[in-house]
């Protein structure tokens, strides 16, 4: 027997769900597992858990989620592992990354993959539309070789075109932060800038000045997507062009995902260890 821990709205209604319930919508045949982050006039606001999402249903659409182990979400991370480096004859130094995230528990979660990896990160929670004003004095105090810059964001088709940054949440504050940091550091290979997040307009991202960008097919990105990109680059040696189609690849959604130009790596390689 299923039992309901029950809310009350700003009405005095009782509501079936509470803040901090784990969710899914039937409407979207249950793809994504959400949190309850606020509940307001028999409506409840979403946050996926894994995925960069905001969203908001009413009461008949949800479920809670069954806890059922998700296979995929445990393949996924098991394949963004990154391999052994080879420390017996070499020493690495991996590229510093600056992490500025719209969103303090994504970041959480990506200064925690860094970590595991032993990669030097800087994590900064900063919303979206303050990012730009604030950006030049973190590159300056940090210098980092990467820099992530991240948050929500999201297409709606009411506004607009998908080639109009009008029509986008956040995508024209990723827009002007990456022409700072380009201000800053114009060269593509110093300064490496990975930026937006689910649905943002790639294009003007890339055009902006990004090495790396979402979301060339206006889908939603993991949590991690920046994060692996980031370290994928951290961990990429200086001399060689990367593996573009390799990297992207490591991402939840591919190409799909996030979009990119071929540049180099970050990681001077040393030798003897």
């Amino acid at each position: 027997m299923i039992s309901f821990f029950y809310a009350y709205n700003d009405l005095g209604d009782r509501m079936k769900f509470k803040i901090g319930d784990k969710v899914t919508r039937k409407s979207y045949n249950h793809d994504i597992v959400f949190k309850i982050t606020k509940t307001e006039e028999k409506v409840y606001y979403l946050k996926g858990i894994n995925i960069r999402l905001y969203a908001d249903s009413n009461e008949e659409d949800l479920e809670l989620y069954n806890g059922k182990k998700d296979v995929e979400e445990e393949e996924f991370l098991d394949r963004i592992k990154p391999e052994n480096l080879d420390r017996n004859d070499y020493f690495y130094l991996p590229g510093k990354i600056l992490h500025i995230d719209g969103d303090s528990e994504y970041l959480n979660r990506c200064l925690k993959y860094y970590e595991d990896i032993n990669i030097w990160a800087m994590g900064i929670a900063e919303k979206e539309e303050n990012i730009a004003s604030k950006i030049t004095q973190w590159l300056k105090e940090y210098n980092p070789d990467i820099v992530v810059i991240t948050g929500h964001d999201a297409y709606y088709k009411k506004k607009g075109e998908n080639n109009e940054l009008k029509a986008y949440k956040n995508s024209s504050y990723f827009v002007n932060a990456i022409q700072e940091a380009r201000k800053f550091e114009k060269s593509h290979q110093k300064l490496i800038i990975i930026a937006g997040g689910c649905q943002s307009n790639y294009e003007e991202l890339i055009k902006a000045g990004a090495n790396f960008a979402s979301s060339p097919k206006r889908i939603n990105i993991h949590a991690l997507d920046p994060a692996i990109i980031a370290s994928k680059m951290s961990l990429s040696d200086t001399t060689k062009d990367i593996d573009l189609k390799g990297i992207l690849e490591n991402t939840k959604y591919g190409a799909s995902g996030i979009g990119g130009i071929k540049t180099k790596g970050t990681m001077y390689v040393g030798y003897p260890r």
